[in-house]
């Protein structure tokens, strides 16, 4: 029976949410929306200290919760928390039914009725399955990027959503990590614009649109930078590197207008991130005017114990509330020792309030206080899961991803006369791989494979052999547990070779199975597993018209194909649609204009391999030398470098011309360079422009990204490429602790990629 306590607080709260229109969503560090602070006030001044705690925990549905309700353990526990108002956020509970049902248990049965927010890992799509983020990266197309996060905050809105856990927006140089998969690679200037196009693509203008979901930046800040590429280890990160080159993507994403943020598992000179108050307090809360709230991520209050710097979830939870992480997600550890914290003054009331109200302040954001249930909705679900719009769109930004490697002799594109192809390799019928890793509710074995791709588009005059000649993995695959590698099995090698003489050019499908990249998964070796390379060398000793097509989440090293092989094709996991992409690609009906966001190395050794490297001291490559920095056993340079990426037509770059050489604070120096296409197709090019700074109060980078244009042209077409360069675009984080631009001499770069590029000099004046 509900007490006269409950009565009038929850018709208080009722007649509140009524009487005040609902307002466009403020962004970011944008001015608050005054309507909805008054709402929030008002709420919090109804709570109970429980009720505050409960309002930063989030849950893990590890249940049915459409089922019977949990009898024992953690299940039990969690359901009769959520009916107490002792939760303020659920995970992993998806779909319209379950969501409502959880719904429900939150508004009907807790005193004040305040609505659950649910969240889930939306990385590349959530039914339809998009490019992972990597791969979409490389398309540098960043309304394509954009749309393809839009598709899955529609889809997931359906399904009852209201927050991702993406875009991850982590910059990192180690091809180790299993999570390169889900970030933009390797530079900070790219990083950002993809960041800002992912947020926007979640959230829409209007949180209160049904068909947005809460983005979440992560992991804040340095996990990218794990020592050995190892997930979930230390980072040793410098002031000036957090700066300039971690932060300015989370920066990014909060200008977009980014809801949350998450932190991070590593540590950051000797301080994990879940209780480091300078990172979540001082950069992100009051540096940057943070607005949204901060979530762990899973677990990562009480891993402060295996951390070594919590003896006990206790203290745990007082060190990470202290430091401004505002939601628990899954550790039991604020919603067990936080009111306890509180009442013997540990943490004081003030930091609960603070985190209770960001995390209202979305709820109502979102409209939930209007309408719980908005976003549970079974027509919706089941209209826009897996529309045709979506999966033509995954096709059109999976062949926007795809990066020509190699191409002698013009080997690709394939002639529609082509008589007979054979397409061998463990990944040429594999319809699961290409759905990736994180592949939230994409059902198993879905996607369109190569091979069906091929079959879907040849003309009937072409014939398709195909063989598998390999097994990539052996045992299970799933999210959850560890693959076999197939070291031994060569079985179907007679098969594949047979099928290669026959054919009158070869298809060769190799790389990683997609749970080889993702979280967890980090590799020591990031060469073609098991006996993969042994095939390639059986099928070109017996048909050297090989295309290898590269299927991976990852750089990869494959210096024999490199080497050998005509033409080798960047095809990562491009999601549901990726049999069609690869074969738009490969019979030349769309020209691939992908470049690389990560340098690809020769060999693992080389890790961690970025373009933006410093000179160091002993930068000299002249012949004889050898006390200088470098490798006895091979080139400090890229395989394939950042920005690189080959046409089926060529481009030739005039000489850049610049305005003027001398920049200052009140002008700008407009940069050009014409560009023409002199190949026989119409062809897409990215336009990359870098800079030097040749003499800072720290070292800078040998070149950083400052722009980039993704022109198409036509066969003998040309344009003019401008950029405008001012001084702000040469600011960093100098000596002084500050961003600023430093007068001095500079470097300009003009090219197709971050190697190939032509240079001019120019200056930037001391203000007056």
């Amino acid at each position: 029976m509900k007490t006269l306590t409950y009565l009038f607080g929850g018709l208080f709260l009722f007649f509140l949410v009524l009487s005040c229109n609902n307002t466009p969503y403020q962004s970011g560090a944008a001015k608050l929306d005054p309507v909805i602070e008054k709402r929030v006030d008002s709420l919090l001044s109804l709570m109970n200290l429980q009720e505050k705690v409960g309002q930063m925990t989030q849950y893990n549905g590890s249940w049915d919760v459409t089922g019977p309700i949990p009898k024992g353990g953690d299940n039990e526990m969690k359901y009769a928390h959520i009916q107490n108002g002792m939760v303020g956020s659920m995970l992993n509970v998806v779909g319209s039914n379950a969501t409502r049902k959880a719904q429900e248990l939150a508004v009907n049965d807790s005193r004040l009725g305040i609505p659950l927010l649910f969240g889930y890992d939306v990385v590349h799509g959530y039914k339809t399955m998009f490019p992972l983020p990597l791969a979409e990266a490389a398309s540098w197309d960043l309304a394509a990027i954009e749309r393809s996060a839009r598709m899955a905050a529609v889809e997931a809105a359906s399904a009852g959503l209201h927050w991702t856990f993406a875009p991850m927006v982590d910059i990192t140089r180690d091809a180790r990590w299993g999570r390169v998969m889900e970030g933009a690679g390797e530079d900070p200037y790219l990083g950002s614009l993809i960041a800002a196009a992912r947020v926007k693509g979640f959230q829409g203008d209007d949180l209160s649109d049904k068909q947005t979901i809460a983005a979440c930046a992560k992991h804040f800040a340095g996990y990218g930078f794990a020592e050995g590429g190892r997930d979930y280890n230390t980072v040793e990160i410098n002031e000036h590197t957090l700066e300039n080159i971690v932060f300015p993507p989370f920066k990014a994403a909060l200008d977009a207008g980014v809801a949350t943020v998450m932190n991070s598992f590593n540590e950051i000179g000797g301080q994990p991130v879940t209780s480091n108050a300078y990172l979540q307090k001082e950069v992100l809360k009051e540096r940057w005017g943070f607005n949204g709230f901060v979530v762990s991520d899973w677990g990562t209050v009480a891993e402060l114990i295996s951390h070594g710097v919590a003896e006990n979830p206790k203290a745990a939870t007082r060190m990470a509330v202290n430091a401004g992480c505002d939601m628990d997600m899954e550790s039991l550890a604020y919603v067990n020792e936080l009111k306890e914290l509180v009442e013997e003054g540990s943490v004081p009331m003030a930091n609960i309030d603070a985190a209770v109200r960001r995390i209202l302040r979305l709820k109502f954001q979102l409209g939930l206080f209007e309408d719980p249930y908005r976003y549970s909705n079974p027509a919706a679900e089941k209209q826009d899961l897996m529309r045709t719009e979506h999966l033509e769109a995954a096709r059109d930004i999976g062949r926007k991803s795809i990066v020509l490697l190699k191409n002698e002799d013009n080997i690709l594109p394939l002639s529609k006369d082509i008589q007979t192809i054979a397409v061998i390799g463990p990944l040429a019928n594999d319809r699961d791989s290409p759905l990736g890793s994180w592949r939230a509710k994409a059902t198993k074995n879905s996607a369109v494979s190569l091979l069906e791709g091929l079959k879907e588009t040849a003309s009937a005059n072409t014939e398709i052999l195909y063989a598998e000649g390999c097994k990539l993995a052996v045992g299970k695959r799933s999210f959850a547990n560890e693959l076999t590698i197939n070291q031994s099995d060569k079985s179907g090698f007679p098969a594949a070779i047979a099928a290669a003489r026959r054919a009158d050019v070869v298809l060769l499908a190799i790389g990683e199975d997609a749970w080889q990249t993702g979280e967890g998964r980090s590799q020591m070796d990031i060469g073609l597993a098991g006996v993969q390379e042994e095939l390639l060398q059986a099928v070109y000793k017996v048909n050297p018209k090989v295309v290898v097509v590269l299927m991976n989440g990852r750089p990869l090293t494959f210096n024999w194909a490199a080497d050998n092989v005509p033409a080798i094709v960047e095809a990562w996991h491009l999601g549901h649609m990726a049999g069609m992409s690869i074969a738009d690609v490969l019979w030349g009906d769309y020209n691939p204009g992908g470049k690389l966001p990560m340098s690809f190395p020769y060999h693992v050794g080389q890790c961690p391999l970025y373009y933006n490297h410093k000179s160091t001291g002993r930068p000299s490559t002249e012949p004889g030398l050898v006390f200088y920095s470098h490798y006895t056993d091979g080139p400090n340079e890229a395989r394939f470098p950042f920005g690189f990426g080959l046409s089926y037509t060529n481009f030739s770059y005039g000489t850049p011309s610049l305005s003027t050489t001398r920049l200052t604070n009140d002008n700008t120096i407009e940069v050009s360079v014409t560009v023409t296409n002199t190949g026989e197709r119409k062809g897409e090019e990215v336009v990359q422009l870098y800079v030097r700074d040749l003499v800072g109060s720290v070292t800078r980078p040998v070149k950083e990204l400052k722009g980039f244009k993704k022109i198409e042209l036509a066969p003998g077409g040309k344009e003019t490429v401008s950029f405008t360069l001012t001084a702000q675009d040469l600011a960093y984080y100098t000596a002084n602790k500050k961003w600023e631009a430093e007068a001095g001499d500079f470097m300009l770069y003009i090219g197709t990629n971050s190697r190939d590029v032509q240079e001019h000099p120019f200056e930037l004046l001391a203000a007056q």
